[in-house]
């Protein structure tokens, strides 16, 4: 039986659709239970690129005050190692390699972050899971009517 949502795309479709259960042959069912499995996987992915755009959209809105923020605490990161590099200096280390040991610990340091926050990316914040589970309960009707 067609669902409310269906629609008939071919004039033999509407025209078998529209004819009750009992009329019609096993392979004229079966063509209307692929149709209307077909149109309900159209849906699905269909569902999938909203929910994905509106993932997106959420993530975009965040990046600019994240960015105004980074652009600030690197300012202020920059002036935090020159006055590391001026407190070597007062404990009589020379100037150049007060600047070595400051660049070498920010680099280890920056090197740390980045390996921790690659640790952390975690993908399935962005699968569309709505869609997924609609997509498992559609796979197990389908297998339900195809028996």
């Amino acid at each position: 039986m067609p669902s409310e949502n269906y629609q008939p795309t071919q004039p033999t479709e509407r025209y078998i659709a529209d004819r009750p259960a009992n009329d019609r042959s096993l392979p004229e069912l079966f063509s209307t239970v692929i149709g209307q499995m077909s149109t309900l996987f159209r849906q699905e992915i269909q569902l999938a690129r909203a929910e994905m755009g509106e993932k997106v959209g959420h993530a975009a809105g965040a990046i600019t005050p994240i960015a105004a923020g980074a652009a600030m605490l690197l300012g202020t990161l920059i002036l935090m190692l020159f006055a590391l590099v001026s407190l070597l200096v007062y404990f009589d280390v020379p100037v150049g390699w007060s600047q070595l040991i400051v660049a070498v610990f920010a680099a280890l340091v920056g090197y740390l972050l980045i390996r921790s926050g690659l640790n952390r990316l975690n993908t399935a914040n962005l699968v569309p899971n709505r869609t997924a589970e609609q997509l498992s309960r559609d796979a197990q009707v389908a297998k339900e009517q195809v028996r």
